[in-house]
């Protein structure tokens, strides 16, 4: 039997396969149909296909090199030996802007000005070849080479280490195998930074005596391995959509009886509640002119103040029926959650508010609608607290969306019960104390502004409530402006 590989070098096999593994990464991800996805990892996946792809012409290109570099012309190896260089920098900013693409910044001014990375290590390794002269021989361009590793390479690999497992935490909550296989691929990278950046090629590693491109192409094969486990979760985030349409279908009929009937109960003991509110107010006006009486006088403010309670109930029953006319502008979100802050002042005795609000562009929306839903949220948070605790508000601008997260350190929803948290009329609160409409409203609010509202909790740490809205443009803000 012919061994089609006995003939060919150990070194020329490893490039074989390095390559081989890179490509296979490239073709996985290429492949994928990911156009529905509202994940971040969407639109970054396509930077770490070009990762793989330059990386496997790289290697295939050493290959070349090794296998033709005694049967081409001096000029010819020059050619290719530039041509090598140059991919070899492009695959590393590839990486690059793969791995700052997944980290969210949330205001961070050390994490903001990383995005200047790539130009920065670009002019550090331009000006260390200015410093070698640009002589157009073999030597210079393996000393780019050495030093587009020592640079872009071991920067990259590390800043993608780390934006994978930042990155695999927030999608915990969707798939937890999805996060351990993202932050595996995360630190496999960390090992691919050191032997891509930091060992030079052909080098064989003391007491070890493995091949560097022997290590790099395992580390190749782990992180396809890694990331094809990982692309699963797109089918993950295509059938919870699916299951949350079915849901919303299931519950359309429902709700729209459940509306006609809120709506009808409302009215009908709305104008009831305002005679007797009227009345109320007469007899307190009589009792304190003729004959004041103040036991008698708390007993109808006790009562008057129950017609108020009363009141607000078929007001918001109103309100959950029929939203009403929106008057749609642009606001700025942080006007709003202020306004709300100022509205709530006399509700958070004993809460510390801490804001980390960042310049972010405006959206569309109502702001009275907008401010409800804010104070709905935060509502719930003080309650959420009797004993008083802290609250955190941050907002950061994440794939063209205003991101608000509202934390509290309050006691927390049950697993059972966070998933019915926006179902109307459901409530955790003793009878009497709430209607449990408020976050069916504040969905209401949001569905109408096409944006969305997740709430994760932990009981007895606290619970985090994000809201998303569609930001405008700078063009068509000053459109509007």
């Amino acid at each position: 039997m012919v061994n089609l590989f006995a003939n060919i070098p150990q070194s020329c096999l490893l490039y074989l396969f390095y390559g081989l593994a890179f490509l296979f990464l490239g073709v996985s991800i290429a492949v994928k149909d990911m156009k529905e996805s509202k994940l971040r990892l969407a639109g970054s996946l396509k930077l770490l296909a070009a990762f793989g792809f330059a990386t496997g012409g790289h290697a295939w290109l050493e290959l070349f090199l090794l296998l033709q570099g005694q049967y081409i012309s001096e000029r010819e190896m020059l050619w290719v030996k530039f041509l090598t260089v140059s991919v070899v920098v492009l695959s590393f900013l590839f990486l690059l802007l793969f791995g700052l693409s997944l980290i969210d910044t949330g205001g961070n001014r050390f994490l903001s000005r990383l995005k200047w990375a790539p130009a920065a290590l670009f002019i550090l390794w331009a000006a260390y070849l200015w410093k070698l002269g640009f002589t157009p021989d073999a030597g210079f361009f393996d000393k780019a080479n050495v030093m587009a590793r020592n640079t872009l390479g071991l920067v990259a690999g590390l800043v993608t280490a780390y934006g994978l497992m930042t990155y695999s935490k927030e999608v915990k909550n969707l798939s937890l195998s999805v996060s351990k296989n993202l932050f595996y691929t995360g630190v496999v990278f960390i090992f691919y930074s050191v032997f891509a950046g930091m060992v030079p090629s052909r080098s064989v590693l003391p007491y070890l005596s493995i091949p560097v491109e022997a290590l790099r192409g395992v580390s190749a094969v782990l992180i396809a391995c890694f990331i094809i486990k990982a692309l699963n979760i797109f089918d993950i985030e295509t059938r919870k959509k699916l299951e949350q349409q079915l849901k919303h279908l299931a519950q359309a009929d429902k709700m729209a009886s459940l509306g006609q009937l809120a709506a009808g109960v409302a009215h009908e003991i709305n104008n009831p509640l305002t005679n007797a509110s009227l009345t109320m107010q007469i007899l307190k006006g009589r009792i304190r002119n003729n004959n004041p009486d103040e036991p008698l006088l708390e007993k109808l403010e006790a009562v008057e103040r129950n017609i108020d309670r009363a009141s607000t109930i078929a007001k918001e029953l109103l309100q959950f029926s029929r939203p009403g006319h929106s008057e749609i502008i642009p606001l700025d979100l942080n006007n709003v959650i202020n306004s709300a802050l100022t509205l709530l002042r006399y509700r958070l005795n004993g809460v510390s508010v801490h804001k980390e609000l960042s310049d972010v562009p405006e959206v569309m929306g109502d702001p009275v609608k907008l401010e409800q839903l804010f104070i709905n949220i935060l509502s719930n948070s003080v309650e959420a607290m009797p004993e008083g605790g802290e609250i955190f508000i941050s907002n950061a601008f994440v794939n063209g969306q205003v991101k608000v997260e509202i934390a509290d350190t309050g006691h927390g929803i049950s697993e059972e019960n966070l998933s019915k948290v926006f179902d109307p009329f459901f409530t955790t609160k003793e009878i009497g104390a709430g209607t449990g409409l408020g976050l069916s409203i504040c969905y209401g609010i949001i569905k109408q502004h096409n944006g969305s509202i997740d709430i994760t909790s932990t009981e007895g740490v606290g619970t985090t409530v994000t809201v998303r809205l569609p930001g405008m443009e700078r063009d068509e803000q000053d459109t509007h402006s």
